[in-house]
């Protein structure tokens, strides 16, 4: 259901903005009558929620961090007005239509030095598909003007924001995870256009191993000794480079997997779908098997997740 929510001091804006993404802290920039607005909905996994609002600076501190609970990436589309985002030692100006991707799992600042109005995207961090060291590298960066793909992403969600009361399931839950892939491709691009000199060959590899990986998921004869011939590399090499990030090549194919299967089982417009044939379109050949492993991963089987299909938190 959309929502709009307003908050006639800035006492209540605290508690609104905690409320609707994660636990902040919040001070006004001047003293004085201050009011703000926030208007959106849940689509399942994915928050998208538009701010109209006055001066201030926001913090994610790590005493609210330590409360706990899942990482969440958040996207900030800039509207009107400017703003100004720090983390990871980082800052990044947003100007309108611009947009950057923060972490809640670290501190982070915003700045905003007038009345503002932007678009925030919020969701778990397993949707985009991207290694955390990774995305790690592109927090606080601002991509707009000058970005190909920013200039093409920026307006299709900006365009989509707009048409948020009228978005209703199954086709506003497709919506919200095709922005989710659409930003995972704008940062993979960032990523792989960086110079070779801004990060090692050992990052560089393990990332076009796990793309490889990515785009093969449906094979189900997918497996360690295939992905090692096809970047031709002996299998205990591959090993090393995954061990080395703490990852195991055959815990990284389960992951995405059986993410890819959530997402399809949480989907409207896959109810039609058996449950056995999603699992098989992923790789996931033996019902019992995937049974077994989505039930281990998510506490549900796949047709009790699929009846009640709660979002990440």
């Amino acid at each position: 259901m959309y929502q709009i929510e307003e908050a006639d001091s800035f006492a209540a804006w605290r508690r609104l903005i905690s409320s609707t993404f994660v636990p902040l802290e919040a001070e006004q920039v001047r003293p004085g009558q201050f009011t703000g607005r926030i208007g959106g909905r849940q689509l399942h996994d994915v928050g998208i929620m538009r701010l109209d609002a006055g001066a201030q600076t926001v913090f994610r501190s790590p005493a609210l961090i330590s409360r706990g609970g899942i990482g969440h990436y958040k996207l900030s589309l800039q509207l009107s007005g400017h703003g100004l985002l720090l983390q990871d030692g980082r800052e990044a100006l947003l100007s309108p239509g611009d947009v950057a991707i923060y972490d809640t799992q670290r501190p982070y600042t915003l700045n905003f030095d007038d009345s503002f109005q932007t678009l925030v995207l919020m969701f778990p961090q397993h949707l985009l598909g991207l290694a955390a060291d990774d995305v790690a590298e592109l927090t606080a960066v601002s991509m707009g003007k000058g970005n190909r793909l920013a200039e093409a992403v920026a307006p299709f969600v900006a365009s989509i924001a707009s048409q948020l009361p009228e978005l209703n399931s199954p086709i506003g839950h497709r919506l919200a995870m095709n922005i989710v892939d659409l930003l995972s491709t704008l940062l993979a691009d960032e990523i792989y256009s960086r110079p070779e000199s801004s990060t090692d060959t050992h990052a560089k590899v393990l990332r076009r191993i796990q793309h490889h990986i990515e785009a093969n998921l449906a094979d189900p004869t997918l497996g360690p000794e295939a992905i090692a011939a096809a970047h031709h590399i002996a299998t205990r090499t591959l090993h090393k480079i995954f061990s080395a990030s703490s990852l195991t090549v055959a815990g990284w194919i389960r992951e995405r997997r059986l993410e890819s299967c959530r997402r399809d089982l949480a989907d409207p417009l896959c109810a039609h779908v058996p449950i056995g044939e999603i699992g098989a379109r992923w790789g996931l050949v033996d019902a019992a098997h995937f049974s077994r492993i989505f039930r281990a991963a998510f506490g549900q089987s796949p047709s009790q997740y699929r009846s009640n299909p709660a979002p990440v938190r």
